[in-house]
């Protein structure tokens, strides 16, 4: 799946243009994004987060200033600059707080930083919640108001729009859609973050359906993926999972219809709450998506079961589907919520 969008020519841009940055914990992607959507510039470079979030603002706008340099481009023609990041944060204080998957960049102040280095402003979002903007201001979601996204990768991740608003919250922990409850009982599994128990994100994510493979496994259950158990260059994974449910292994097959009554289970709560009329899939762990006949039934399995959930007229006027955006989503979203503010600024002053 193409990380970026094709590249038209600066002299077909539409005016303003926005910088998407959208960090990551192996690679940080930037993009140049016009007023229409259009991306004129992409770069995507490694975090390497081991050098600390100050080199990683540094290349980044040293990547951004060479690039700008390479178009042609005055300052004044890219106003504000969008930052995604994974959680969790201080929003209004542009801080990291203490992302998991970001060792040794905590309690750091990396929308001021990105900002006195571009010198210009930095609007900064949770990394979910600015795929979640990329896919309802570009793509699957550009014909609805409301929206919730689920990005399903190494963990649950969620963004969701209300009448074009993103739900950032008090606490900066606003769409976090993977730490809903889906399980009650007292042994529920734990998440891979922060050990909370009996949430979507330890029932549905990648780490999730890994770990029930493997205690099915040892447990005894016949299965192609029996092999992968000792880890090395033979590891189990959840695209290993989807390979072996390709060749009709049975075990496979199994783990990914639970993990899509578990995200049907997720998604009839969400609806529940906010009644959006559009849920979005995406992430890495697509199981193939809408070209693989698994990733098709994984979706039909999440319908049925939402639909088991649910009223008839609410299944009826919610839409469930992938994203179409893939790995753009992110810079994309962060240009785009950069435009939104920088929209809102304008209609203020």
């Amino acid at each position: 799946m193409p990380d970026h969008l094709p590249i038209i020519d600066s002299g077909q841009a539409t005016q303003p243009l926005f910088w998407g940055v959208d960090v990551g914990g192996t690679n940080v992607k930037i993009g140049l994004v016009d007023d229409a959507g259009q991306t004129l510039a992409f770069e995507k470079i490694s975090t390497e987060v081991s050098l600390g979030p100050q080199a990683a603002v540094n290349r980044v706008a040293n990547e951004i200033a060479k690039m700008e340099q390479n178009l042609g481009l005055p300052r004044a023609q890219i106003p504000r600059v969008g930052l995604g990041t994974p959680g969790s944060m201080d929003l209004a204080a542009g801080m990291l707080v203490e992302p998991p998957n970001l060792p040794g960049w905590w309690h750091f102040p990396i929308r001021d930083s990105l900002a006195a280095a571009l010198e210009r402003p930095v609007s900064f979002i949770n990394d979910a919640n600015a795929a979640a903007f990329g896919e309802y201001w570009l793509g699957a979601g550009r014909a609805y108001d409301s929206m919730i996204m689920l990005t399903l990768g190494t963990g649950v991740g969620g963004g969701i729009i209300v009448n074009g608003e993103l739900v950032n919250g008090v606490n900066s922990f606003g769409s976090e859609c993977g730490h809903i409850l889906v399980d009650s009982a007292a042994d529920a599994n734990l998440c891979v973050w922060g050990g909370g128990r009996g949430q979507l994100e330890a029932y549905a994510s990648a780490s999730a359906v890994v770990q029930r493979t493997r205690e099915r496994l040892t447990e005894g259950a016949s299965s192609e993926l029996a092999g992968m158990l000792g880890g090395g260059d033979n590891e189990l994974t959840a695209k290993q999972v989807f390979l072996a449910a390709e060749q009709g292994d049975a075990l496979a097959n199994e783990m990914i219809d639970e993990t899509a009554r578990w995200l049907g289970i997720g998604v009839t709560t969400l609806v529940h709450t906010l009644d959006p009329g559009l849920v979005v899939l995406g992430g890495a762990m697509n199981f193939g998506g809408l070209s693989s006949p698994i990733g098709r039934r994984f979706l039909d399995s999440i319908r049925q079961e939402f639909r088991m959930r649910t009223f008839d007229n609410v299944y009826e006027g919610t839409t469930l589907d992938f994203a179409t955006l893939a790995g753009a989503a992110g810079y994309l979203g962060a240009a785009g919520y950069a435009r939104a503010v920088h929209r809102q600024t304008a209609a203020e002053s």
